[in-house]
């Protein structure tokens, strides 16, 4: 049986190997930086800035849906989803479809205007599930841009 629930520190291990298998998906494992220590700071500290939840089956964790608050001036407060990770083997079983339903009820609950996220252009799979479950809107028009520090 498999369980969604609010992802708690103790999760955060089994979490970073998620976001590590995806960066492994992505050919990028060499540009995750992050840590377990630091990531226990950044949602669980005095400032947390991001949220997740699980989904898992007894005590090991299937996949994780990862999240924060951002705000767009333009639409108010938002719901952005950093990603969505499950475990290669479990994947079209429904597990990333329940994992995203609880982040639309998130974002309705919280009273957000909408919800955002990335999905790479050569991701296909993922492209169809959104295509395919969801009322997704794919932009073009915009680039994405960051500077590392």
């Amino acid at each position: 049986m498999i369980k969604i629930r609010k992802g708690i520190r103790e999760d955060l291990p089994q979490v970073l190997d998620l976001i590590k298998e995806l960066a492994v998906y992505e050919n990028a494992l060499e540009q995750v930086e992050n840590s377990v220590a630091q990531m226990e700071v950044d949602g669980f500290g005095e400032h947390p800035i991001f949220s997740f939840f699980v989904a898992e089956e007894g005590a090991q964790i299937l996949g994780t849906a990862i999240y924060y608050t951002r705000y767009s001036t333009w639409k108010g407060k938002r719901l952005y989803l950093e990603d969505i990770i499950v475990k290669q083997s479990y994947r079209r079983m429904g597990v990333g479809k329940s994992l995203f339903d609880e982040i639309l009820i998130t974002a309705k609950e919280d009273q957000c205007t909408g919800m955002m996220w990335q999905v790479l252009d050569w991701n296909e799979m993922a492209i169809n599930f959104y295509k395919k479950h969801y009322p997704a809107k794919f932009g073009d028009d915009w680039l994405n841009c960051n500077i590392d520090f």
